[in-house]
């Protein structure tokens, strides 16, 4: 992507011994032939050789970036104030911790932990320090998202609150699609993307804005995912944990492929048919019906079948006789080898020659 095209992806790998002290220089070419100089990056003071080792894959919506960092070695501090624009930094921890130094002009450390969020200004220098094998989404946003937040002070929260689930979900959507979003739809990602961002530092999301309802249904599809296993998941559960209504989830899952029941029952028997298919520790089809919450083992292999074509058991005899005919021919003895294994008599080595006629 570059600066006449308002979207598109970037990726960059720096996390490599090979690049020694330039890291940073490495990347950051990087990033201004891909991104262009409409978001140019701050100068940074890595102080140590080795000291800026990092892989991102980011996309950018307008005057958005979200960035997802894996971190090898992150040590440093930015070396002016607002330099690179007067941008918001929404820091989410996956993994990991991130601390800062100085935020705001301050002295005082922060600490954003794993499943954290810090959102800043690009302030005064800032010194900070990432964990080796940490993980973090990155948001760069106008600063118009911390207006009437905490008086432009930086904002320390949970990533697990319903608001920062949606803002997360719909980031990562945006992320995924952004090769493929025509003008109108990169405008609409960057435009929900700043609304979820504010909602979440204000603990506040509107529920009925249709722009919205992808973001919520792919949230409640992720904690979905979590609560799998679980025999009180439904939508009701999932409206709860969302904070909006079960009319605003369903109406939300409109937008998605299916409703709410029918994506919970296919990642269910999803779940069991990879345990079906395991060689070792398999459970019996009726205990997989109870593990994963059916009625009972013929209902279980009625929506199996009606979503694999078949029904488990003759998925799992199919699975079997390949695994045997596999294992067969695994030792199934060459051209050359006796039933042990061993060379057959009179095998031709490299040093025979073969007889064109009586040695006589």
């Amino acid at each position: 992507m570059s600066a006449r095209q308002p979207g598109g992806a970037f990726t960059a790998d720096v996390t490599g011994p090979e690049h020694g002290e330039n890291g940073f220089a490495v990347f950051r070419r990087a990033w201004d032939t891909q991104t262009g100089e409409a978001l140019p990056l701050p100068s940074l003071d890595t102080g140590e050789r080795g000291a800026f080792r990092i892989g991102v894959r980011a996309a950018r919506a307008h005057d958005a970036v979200i960035a997802d960092v894996r971190f090898a070695h992150f040590r440093g501090r930015t070396s002016g104030p607002g330099e690179g624009g007067d941008r918001v930094l929404v820091h989410l921890m996956r993994q990991g911790s991130w601390r800062f130094t100085g935020l705001g002009g301050g002295e005082a450390d922060v600490t954003v932990p794993d499943g954290s969020f810090l959102a800043r200004r690009n302030g005064p220098p800032t010194s900070f320090d990432v964990r080796p094998g940490s993980r973090a989404t990155v948001l760069i946003l106008p600063p118009s998202v911390l207006q009437g937040v905490s008086g432009g002070r930086p904002v320390l929260g949970s990533n697990r609150s319903s608001e920062m689930r949606v803002l997360m979900a719909h980031a990562r959507m945006v992320r995924e699609t952004v090769r493929d979003l025509g003008p109108a739809g990169l405008l609409g990602a960057r435009d929900a993307l700043l609304e979820l961002t504010r909602g979440a530092l204000r603990r506040e999301f509107d529920a009925l804005e249709p722009r919205l309802a992808p973001a919520l249904a792919r949230a409640a599809m992720e904690l979905a995912d979590e609560y799998l296993a679980e025999p009180d998941l439904s939508p009701s559960l999932l409206a709860r944990r969302l904070n909006v209504s079960v009319r605003t989830l369903h109406r939300a899952f409109a937008t998605a492929e299916e409703p709410v029941a029918a994506y919970v029952r296919r990642r269910r028997l999803e779940q069991a048919r990879r345990e079906l298919l395991t060689p070792w520790d398999r459970p019996s089809i009726a205990e997989a019906a109870a593990r994963w919450h059916f009625a009972d083992s013929s209902h279980f292999a009625r929506a199996f079948k009606k979503q694999y074509g078949e029904a488990p058991s003759r998925m799992i005899a199919a699975a079997e006789e390949e695994r045997r005919l596999r294992q067969a021919d695994s030792h199934r003895p060459s051209a050359w080898e006796g039933p042990s294994g061993s060379e057959r008599p009179g095998r031709r080595t490299g040093n025979d020659v073969p007889l064109l006629g009586n040695a006589n």
